[in-house]
């Protein structure tokens, strides 16, 4: 009979393979000092009593000698692009800020997750944080569940743990609000993907928005994006279907996102009509690098990322008690396209 997986040690692994803790050790550590056979018997008895090598005793310590306290980050594609990595340069911010080390592993397959855990809890962090590129709904594997964990810009069905996400409903109805201040009364609006979670949020927000001002419900114009990277496309035959003879029947366009605005721009440029003289246009996200870049300057909602990434880490540093979904505000940044 296998003892419990989480009080397996390094001499259970040596007894199962038949080998010394040392051989073990060098398994781990340096595998190729080990002939092959060796090797594979030692590995057949960590999978089979389902090991974790403990690397706690590994940790950092500070000038006084005593250990740092460390943070595990799970990062669902968030490393690999643009528009979510400042939630990973707060988290690293803030757990320096108050003398926590933080270390990322990377998720970016199915394929790896139990190789990928593994890693995770083989450091014996003092709290996780689970974080994902997009405001999306996860499964915490299981092994995590009994973790000290925070989510950041993820929820889960269950909504049973503490997650930091956009209030991108109040984002997009602030946005709304303002353009109606403004004067705008023939919007035209090209959301992400029904799908998606902020879409649902953001439509409910711009609909609020109309609703409280007293407009006629169908002089708001919704519609969707098909699901899929390769649909951004569809916004040029979206919006020339609406511009015949190249005059727009719309005064504002609602963008799901700032690379919907960016391919709006560029249709709209091209059949000669100024913005936001004609045509305002509203984007979201305020891509990094890409909002200022937009001639004339975008207006666009603020995705609170810094604040996710830093919030997730205060949560588990103060020791929050508080559970279920938590949401930051999401600025407008009114700019010259509004």
């Amino acid at each position: 009979m296998s003892p419990p997986k989480d009080m397996v040690s390094l001499k259970d692994v040596a007894q199962r393979a038949g080998v010394s803790l040392m051989t073990v050790s060098r398994a781990i550590n340096y595998p190729e000092q080990l002939k092959p056979e060796t090797l594979q018997r030692v590995q057949q008895a960590i999978a089979s009593l389902n090991y974790v090598p403990d690397f706690s005793a590994r940790k950092i310590r500070n000038n006084n000698g005593k250990k740092v306290s460390t943070l595990g980050v799970l990062s669902l594609d968030t490393a690999t692009t643009p528009f979510s990595v400042d939630i990973l340069l707060a988290i690293e911010d803030t757990a320096r800020e108050f003398g926590w080390a933080a270390f990322f592993v990377n998720l970016t397959s199915h394929q790896d997750d139990e190789r990928t855990i593994n890693h995770l809890l083989a450091q014996r962090p003092d709290g996780i944080i689970y974080t994902a590129m997009g405001l999306r709904q996860v499964t915490v594997p299981e092994r995590l569940k009994d973790q000290n964990l925070v989510l950041a810009n993820c929820t889960t069905k269950e909504n049973n743990f503490p997650a930091y996400v956009p209030n991108d409903f109040d984002g997009q109805y602030q946005a709304v609000r303002k353009a109606i201040e403004m004067g705008y009364r023939r919007p035209l609006c090209f959301y992400l993907p029904e799908t998606a979670i902020a879409s649902q949020c953001r439509r409910g927000g711009a609909e609020l928005a109309w609703r409280e001002a007293g407009l006629p419900p169908q002089d708001l114009r919704q519609f969707h994006m098909a699901d899929g990277e390769g649909h951004y496309p569809d916004v040029v035959p979206f919006i020339e279907q609406h511009c015949p003879h190249n005059i727009p029947d719309f005064d504002l366009l609602i963008c799901g996102n700032d690379r919907i605005a960016f391919l709006a721009y560029q249709v709209l440029l091209t059949k000669g009509i100024t913005i936001p003289q004609q045509v305002a246009v509203l984007g979201y996200d305020n891509l990094v690098g890409i909002g200022d870049l937009f001639l004339p300057p975008l207006t666009t909602v603020q995705l609170p990322h810094h604040e996710i990434g830093r919030e997730a880490v205060l949560h588990l540093i103060e020791g929050r008690e508080s559970t279920g979904i938590q949401t930051l505000h999401c600025p407008l940044l009114v700019r010259q396209s509004m």
